[in-house]
């Protein structure tokens, strides 16, 4: 059994809804059995929503705001997907700005389902091989990334690149990404 360093703390960076819950709680769960704090980093204080595909599921207090979220203070983020999440943080500049500062930092990014489209937007998948759900492969493509259908792919080519497709790779995707978080 790894044995994560203490003090390690998970950023998770979403939308203030739509997140697919499973893919949200299942790496959180997964980071805090390591040993490992998971944070939930929103644009707005409060709480957002989580979905269960297209049905409302449960809320979760956000702990910090990107206007105070240090990069500096997370060894790993974490993209959950859901369509409008992945959608909505692609639009949300600090968001974006959040996510080029994790790569250029070197730090690694693990991301699932629509995700990604936060990756594409802030330009830092080209060359990379990744893999999401099927139709965000376009996107992917036409950004210079190779995507391939995987349930898991770990590019490390740069920042530690973890990716899945979809809910039910998550056993390997929690794996990897606890793998990921340094040891001690």
């Amino acid at each position: 059994m790894m044995t994560i360093s203490t003090g390690t703390r998970v950023a998770f960076l979403v939308a203030e809804e739509g997140i697919e819950q499973v893919e949200l709680t299942a790496p959180w769960q997964a980071v805090e059995k390591a040993g490992a704090t998971p944070a939930l980093i929103s644009l707005k204080p409060g709480s957002v929503q989580g979905f269960n595909h297209l049905d409302k599921a449960d809320t979760f207090d956000v702990d910090i705001t990107l206007d105070d979220a240090r990069v500096a203070d997370y060894s790993a983020l974490v993209l959950p997907g859901g369509v409008p999440n992945g959608d909505l943080l692609r639009t949300q500049q600090p968001a974006v700005e959040f996510v080029k500062a994790f790569a250029a930092a070197g730090k690694p990014i693990a991301v699932i389902c629509h995700g990604g489209w936060v990756l594409i937007e802030a330009g830092v998948v080209e060359g990379r091989t990744i893999t999401s759900w099927p139709s965000l492969a376009t996107d992917f493509t036409n950004a210079g990334a190779t995507w391939v259908d995987q349930e898991i792919v770990v590019d490390t080519d740069g920042f530690p690149l973890i990716s899945s497709r979809k809910p039910d790779d998550l056993p390997a995707f929690t794996e990897k990404l606890v793998a990921a978080l340094p040891q001690a």
